[in-house]
């Protein structure tokens, strides 16, 4: 079974494609999936994981957004064969403050507008282009809607808050958190990347899944910095005089009914111990 992994050089990408033993697309590799010849090699692939991605919040940068993560998409998704298995990364944050409204986030959370970045609605937008050109096609498709994935550190990539925690502890950077103690569920990329297997094994043809760590692995800010200072043996220090904005929404803990019942997954790294593994 031929792997490719797009965005296989990123932050989540590396850590994907070593699982896999998969093969990267990404600027990195001297491709880019806004170049059409360059994409065209996904037509020989039996499996797509299709992480790249411009991950930029900023008014500025809405453009380049929609492009890479819109029109980028567009062209894997048209070199898809028939029949292969392909798993978009999109985000909870389609959710915006719908997601607030749960203890826990159901699929079933609306999708409406509500202030979200050109960032998120892009992967919302892109989320109809994979189930069109899925069932045009007639290949498989897994839609899934990221809640925080971390992962170890990696040269010349941009961690998460999860890992930009674990530096900050690390190098006794001063460490600005949000106010209100928001609180989010963490899921370890590897396994992440089991759930990626679970899809390609199963039968399902057709999949948009929540995924994060659940109940199991959540928690506030306040207490993941405790877990860290605990797991690496180095105290924070914490800019406490000027708190980052409460983000919105406050509180994201994924509910895993769905993905538990169709693909027979659950995360099985504890949150102990995976971030342990940001400090090796």
């Amino acid at each position: 079974m031929k792997i490719l992994v797009t965005g296989g050089s990123g932050y989540l990408g590396m850590h994907v494609r070593e699982y896999f033993g998969a093969d990267d697309l990404s600027r990195r590799s001297g491709a880019d999936i806004l170049n059409l010849e360059d994409v065209s090699v996904v037509n020989d692939y039996d499996v797509i994981i299709h992480l790249a991605a411009h991950l930029d919040k900023s008014p500025d940068a809405a453009e380049e957004v929609f492009l890479t993560n819109v029109e980028g998409t567009i062209n894997v998704l048209k070199n898809v064969r028939k029949d292969a298995a392909f798993i978009f990364a999109s985000t909870k944050d389609v959710y915006g403050r719908f997601a607030d409204n749960f203890p826990e986030v159901p699929e079933t959370c609306q999708t409406l507008y509500a202030g979200q970045a050109a960032l998120e609605w892009s992967k919302l937008i892109a989320e109809r282009y994979v189930e069109y050109y899925a069932h045009q096609n007639r290949f498989r498709s897994c839609i899934f809607r990221m809640s925080t994935v971390y992962a170890p550190p990696s040269a010349d990539n941009v961690p998460n808050f999860v890992g930009n925690y674990a530096d900050a502890i690390n190098m006794g950077s001063l460490l600005r958190i949000p106010s209100g103690s928001p609180r989010r569920d963490l899921l370890h990329v590897n396994d992440f990347s089991s759930a990626c297997r679970a899809f390609i094994d199963s039968i399902i043809r057709h999949g948009l899944y929540n995924i994060g760590g659940g109940r199991k692995n959540a928690m506030t800010l306040p207490a993941l910095i405790e877990m860290l200072e605990e797991t690496s043996g180095v105290q924070a220090n914490i800019d406490r005089e000027h708190p980052l904005p409460a983000p919105a929404p406050l509180n994201y803990v994924t509910n895993l009914s769905r993905i538990i019942q169709e693909l027979d997954w659950e995360p099985s790294i504890d949150i102990s111990e995976g971030l342990k593994t940001l400090f090796r």
